[in-house]
């Protein structure tokens, strides 16, 4: 239909996930924009538009993440073999708490807990999968709409077992190459391939004659590191990998690079002294 034949718009918000699947909030507008006040659990929105002849089909948005930021102190776990023993310490006492788990929107769980409780168990964990737990309170507990209801106090992620990064950083190159120092960058390891929280890199480097020098430990947000102490006319190779509490990950090579033979003032002293002799 015509823009101009448009009578409305219906808006509908989906809690994701949302045990009461009978509960629905369902907005109606003229406008083409509306403010949600929403927690930070995962919502659908569908929308349709509707005139005298009938309801459009829905374009369908899912709300992105707020942050991915934990907040931290408000959640704690307690590994107990595949479970976990989740507790929080609230700000304010609502009717009930709403707990959230889960490795993403596909597949996000929810539970309803008392206010009296303030623990629950999770179980049934997968090992190497990063896990993200939500505490919202809220004043509507029994099937009720929760949006606009909710307030989120607690987000956390965890493992229930951390396993070593199956693959060192990609895509390592080689930059700024002297006589005795080099550039080394690199793309950090995806947050799948870590298997675990990510606590660092580890890089170290090989001269021609296979002599590795020590390990040098960096932070995980890191990805560039300054080689020095090399050698002119060598050839070397650097060794970059990921490390988790639970170990060291396999090594990523780069490609080989040689070191000038002279550094720069050596070869413009040479330069100079021919041209007068």
């Amino acid at each position: 239909t015509q823009n101009e034949n448009i009578l409305g718009y219906y808006i509908n918000v989906e809690r994701i996930p949302n045990s009461c699947r009978d509960s629905s909030n369902r907005i109606f507008l003229k406008d083409r924009k509306v403010l949600l006040n929403l927690s930070m659990a995962y919502y659908r929105v569908n929308i349709s538009a509707y005139n005298k002849a009938g309801e459009s089909p829905q374009a369908i948005y899912i709300v992105p993440d707020f942050s991915t930021a934990d907040l931290p102190g408000q959640i704690h776990v307690k590994h107990q073999g595949t479970n976990a023993v989740v507790t929080w310490t609230p700000e304010y006492y609502p009717k009930c708490f709403v707990v959230d788990w889960g490795t993403g929107k596909e597949d996000m769980c929810m539970k309803i807990v008392t206010t009296a409780t303030r623990k629950f168990t999770l179980d049934n964990f997968q090992p190497y999968k990063l896990y993200k737990i939500m505490v919202h309170a809220s004043d509507v507990c029994q099937c009720e709409n929760f949006t606009g209801h909710e307030k989120t106090f607690g987000v956390t992620h965890f493992y229930s077992v951390e396993g070593v990064p199956r693959t060192g950083p990609t895509n390592v190159t080689i930059l700024n190459i002297t006589k005795n120092s080099a550039l080394v960058k690199w793309t950090k390891i995806p947050a799948e391939d870590c298997l675990g929280f990510l606590q660092g890199y580890r890089i170290s480097y090989t001269d021609s004659l296979r002599t590795k020098s020590l390990a040098v430990t960096l932070n995980s947000s890191t990805t560039s590191y300054h080689l020095t102490g090399l050698k002119g006319k060598n050839i070397y190779r650097v060794q970059i990998s990921g490390f988790t509490n639970a170990g060291e990950g396999p090594p990523t090579l780069s490609q080989p690079f040689s070191t000038p033979k002279y550094g720069t003032r050596e070869a413009l002293c040479i330069c100079v002294t021919h041209r007068q002799s």
